[in-house]
């Protein structure tokens, strides 16, 4: 074929090229979303949902614990839900409201002046057993109401505790340990407490972050010294095991990417997920 004639060829084959480059890097932006070694990795994910329930229900059924709700007699009120959330600290105050712009005239709807009113202390004044049996009641007949504790959860504490971890340049074990310590702290220090900001500012006066060119299990291993020197402030969290037969075994195994099997204790109680 004369060269005159080959040449009008060579524009779409160009555009063709350059769309199949596109859709390659469309499909490598989706795998990283994706990405397995990354906490937000649904099969990830819920390794995450357990390890957290085995420390707060003693159990690795996490969606049993929709329902559940106790004083623990730590001095922040009803604990409850999937994430331990307080009447103290006024996360559970949260999900209330956020259940009642959904879903207007549900159960737990009643009790916002009084979650409102208790904030900040371990008072049940205008809760007790009605606000127990109404909270229980929610969590079993409603969706809606399971759907908003999950959105919570993430939006209090696994979406920033995840960010913040990639951001320092740490695995899905890092992103985890930042996690766990998000859920029992918070990201402030409260009132004779240590939260997750002062845990990490002390972890980086032992060790650089991976991000600023430092070693990941160096550093998480300053952080979690870090976090067992703030549980031992409060009584009511003195037992460290779920840093020290749990996290700490991952990080002395070099399981930075958490991947099962996984082997851990927590309380003196032995727990395993099997692997994929």
């Amino acid at each position: 074929m004369p060269y005159a004639l080959r040449r009008p060829l060579l524009a779409p084959l160009l555009a063709l090229l350059l769309a199949l480059a596109a859709l390659c890097t469309a499909c490598g932006a989706s795998a990283r979303e994706g990405d397995p070694t990354a906490l937000d990795d649904p099969a990830k994910k819920e390794i995450a949902m357990k390890l957290v329930s085995s420390a707060e229900n003693s159990s690795l059924d996490w969606k049993a614990q929709y329902r559940y709700i106790e004083d623990i007699g730590d001095g922040r009120g009803y604990t409850a839900g999937i994430v331990g959330f307080c009447t103290g600290c006024g996360d559970l105050l949260k999900v209330v409201e956020r259940y009642t712009e959904r879903k207007d005239g549900n159960v737990l709807e009643p009790f916002l002046p009084a979650l409102r009113a208790v904030r900040g202390g371990d008072s049940h004044d205008g809760l007790g057993a009605a606000f127990t049996t109404a909270w229980q009641r929610a969590a079993d007949d409603d969706p809606v109401f399971r759907k908003t504790q999950n959105d919570e959860r993430d939006r209090i504490y696994f979406d920033p505790a995840v960010d913040a971890a990639k951001a320092d340049g740490l695995g899905a074990l890092g992103q985890f340990v930042y996690y766990d310590a998000y859920v029992m702290h918070g990201f402030g220090d409260a009132r004779g407490s240590v939260g997750f900001r002062t845990i990490r500012e002390q972890a980086l006066k032992k060790a650089e972050s991976p991000a600023k060119g430092g070693d990941q299990t160096a550093y998480l291993n300053a952080f979690l010294d870090a976090r067992v020197a703030a549980m031992r402030r409060e009584p009511s969290h003195s037992d460290t095991s779920r840093v020290e037969t749990a996290q700490r075994v991952f990080l002395d195994a070099g399981n930075l990417n958490l991947d099962p099997p996984l082997k851990w204790q927590v309380y003196g109680d032995s727990y395993r997920i099997e692997g994929g």
